[in-house]
């Protein structure tokens, strides 16, 4: 299970690479084309426009997956493990009841975005809010096995302490807990 999660975390972050060279190649090339040789590429502005939504949608259940997300932990923090663990339980049932109605938004959605095209690309843009699948599905699944892994007494440790906001970066990193002392 880990190396299948593994393998999922390495091709997302492959594909917000992809994304973001993509962006920035034609962002650049358009304002070379447009300053140097008065012209550009007529599809350059709305497809990165496009690649910015999927890497922020991407980016998000990359960032959940490492409990990333800007968070409160200062009450968290003054809790033991069990504390600790009913506040997680809590914010992932949230957050999985929040990954369900944007999933169920993006369905609802589905069949107006898909009979739209966008102006100058001419793809449906059901291509572009369609990230809202991907995203809520990530989010949502993250969230289930957080719940699981509570439930089932298996919630390691350190990501108990990531919850907290007691990052460790390791040995040999800077602000790891050895060297501070």
């Amino acid at each position: 299970m880990g190396r299948l999660i593994s393998a999922a975390t390495r091709l997302t972050e492959m594909a917000m690479v992809i994304l973001l060279a993509g962006m920035a190649m034609m962002v650049f090339v358009n304002v070379v084309l447009r300053y140097g040789l008065n012209s550009g590429i007529t599809f350059s502005e709305e497809l990165s426009r496009y690649f910015f939504v999927w890497l922020t949608f991407i980016g998000a259940v990359i960032t959940f997956k490492e409990n990333a997300h800007i968070g409160v932990e200062t009450m968290v923090r003054l809790f033991g493990r069990r504390g600790r663990l009913i506040c997680m339980f809590i914010t992932n049932v949230i957050v999985l009841i929040c990954a369900v109605v944007f999933f169920h938004g993006t369905w609802v959605q589905h069949p107006i975005n898909a009979s739209m095209t966008a102006a100058v690309v001419g793809i449906s843009l059901i291509w572009v809010f369609g990230v809202g699948y991907f995203s809520a599905a990530g989010i949502g699944l993250i969230a289930a096995v957080r719940l699981g892994q509570i439930v089932t007494g298996r919630m390691p440790e350190e990501d108990i302490a990531r919850f907290a906001g007691d990052y460790d970066d390791g040995p040999g990193e800077p602000g790891h807990k050895a060297e501070q002392r």
